[in-house]
């Protein structure tokens, strides 16, 4: 059921952005009195088909939901008839080819700032991201932040929620900001900022950054009573409900649920004796923990959450939204933040300066939209605006192949007066397969890699 899930997802969001993408092109094509010949969401057999008329366009969904393309007139790709050579793409001036290609990721990019929008329109829930216990050593506590002290922007960029916080930081280190300026208030209300210090070292090695900073939500004492149990968990295999208290494990008295989650994480795959109280009956049970990597460690998981009182949870929760029109300089400047990140990020691991974890292939990507969803609309919407943005920027750089390589070849020809020769241009197109197929196979082993931890 939970792969079911994932796919279905992943196929929706690839779906959208990926048709999006292609009617950026068939929009400006047509514009631009291009005749297209098909519009196809999908790839594969064809499902459904409509035309207007036999010399329309064609609009197609195929079978295989992963992409999209759009078949143009255009003499390269075959013979065209006489009547349709005014239409063919090739035939175009050159502004008008540079526009048609531009107009896929520009699309891409547009989307993401409507999805931004959305998100800040409908709002969200978050908890608030003020901090918890700091351990010495970390760069937090270099930088001076104390338990209690709620971020209120990084780098200038409202942070509401702990999600937000830490997706700012995190991104601002990883684009080799050695200084980030992080504004926050303690208990009384007084502002003040900490300049949080990054170092190379720390930033080698994404999966273990986020211990680096030393970052921790404040978490109240709450008793150890389980709120939910999730699906194919070691919780619901041993038979755990909602309103279970665990009294003891192993022995030992359990007074919070941080005392329990520190003993499930110290115990995986090892089984613990339990005592339950459940509805005023004392129970034995045996619990397994699963197995999960942590970065570097392997910890132990049961899968299930902690009630918390309605009270606390208004406490430490926030909802933040805006008007639509206050939303859209906001939305414009989330795309434009994350779109110069991705290029730095992209940059720094050419150059050897950021570890090639940081890519993801169709695995991750898949497993991202399947969270995200379940998480809620909110953040599926977030979610798709990220990969938006990521395809838009992706498909701007100048390889050939892709819609970037295309527009480098259109600069050439506008230095040079006349266009690049097909042999040159199939022969760096070549060069531009074996790249993308060389970084697609090694996001796909770092995917089965960290499927397989």
């Amino acid at each position: 059921m939970d792969l079911l899930h994932t796919l279905f997802y992943f196929a929706i969001a690839i779906s959208v952005l990926v048709s999006f993408h292609e009617f950026g092109h068939f929009w400006v094509a047509r514009k631009a009195g291009v005749k297209v010949l098909r519009f196809s969401v999908g790839f594969g057999k064809v499902l459904l088909s409509y035309q207007k008329k036999p010399d329309a366009t064609e609009y197609v969904v195929s079978a295989f939901p992963l992409g999209g393309y759009v078949k143009m007139v255009d003499e390269r790709e075959g013979e065209v008839k006489k009547e349709d050579l005014p239409f063919a793409f090739n035939r175009q001036s050159l502004l008008a080819r540079t526009a048609i290609v531009a107009a896929g990721p520009v699309f891409n990019l547009v989307l993401a700032v409507v999805l931004f929008w959305s998100v800040l329109v409908i709002g969200e829930t978050g908890i608030k991201p003020i901090l918890g216990a700091v351990d010495q050593g970390t760069l937090a506590a270099t930088a001076g932040f104390a338990e209690g002290d709620q971020i209120i922007s990084v780098n200038d960029k409202l942070t509401p929620t702990w999600t937000e916080a830490m997706s700012v930081i995190i991104a601002s280190a990883l684009d080799n900001e050695q200084t980030i300026p992080v504004t926050v208030k303690n208990f009384d209300d007084q502002q003040s900022i900490k300049m949080l210090k990054i170092g190379e070292s720390d930033i080698q090695n994404p999966d273990t950054l986020y211990e680096h900073l030393g970052f921790k939500p404040w978490s109240p004492k709450l008793k150890p009573v389980i709120e939910k149990v999730l699906p194919d968990s070691a919780a619901l295999a041993t038979g755990l409900r909602q309103g279970d208290l665990i009294v003891s494990a192993d022995g030992t008295v359990m007074n919070d649920w941080m005392q329990w989650v520190d003993t499930v994480k110290a115990r995986p795959g090892v089984a613990i004796n339990l005592i339950i109280e459940r509805d005023g009956v004392r129970l034995p049970l045996t619990i397994t923990p699963k197995s999960m990597q942590s970065g570097q460690k392997t910890e132990g998981k049961i899968g299930a959450s902690v009630h918390v009182p309605e009270e606390l949870k208004k406490s430490v929760t926030v909802e933040y939204s805006l008007s639509p029109a206050a939303a859209v300089p906001v939305a414009l400047d989330t795309t434009y933040y994350y779109a110069i990140t991705t290029l730095k990020m992209m940059g720094r691991m050419l150059i050897g300066k950021a570890s090639v974890e940081n890519l993801s292939g169709p695995i991750s990507i898949a497993q991202y939209a399947g969270q995200s969803a379940t998480m809620g609309l909110v953040h599926f919407i977030k979610f798709m605006g990220l990969v938006s943005v990521s395809l838009g920027v992706l498909n701007l750089l100048p390889v050939p192949v892709l819609d970037g390589g295309h527009l480098l070849f259109f600069a050439v020809e506008a230095i040079k007066g006349s266009p690049v020769s097909d042999k040159i241009q199939t022969f760096f197109q070549q060069i531009g397969i074996a790249l993308l197929i060389s970084l697609m196979a090694l996001a796909m082993v770092l995917d089965v890699q960290r499927l397989i931890q």
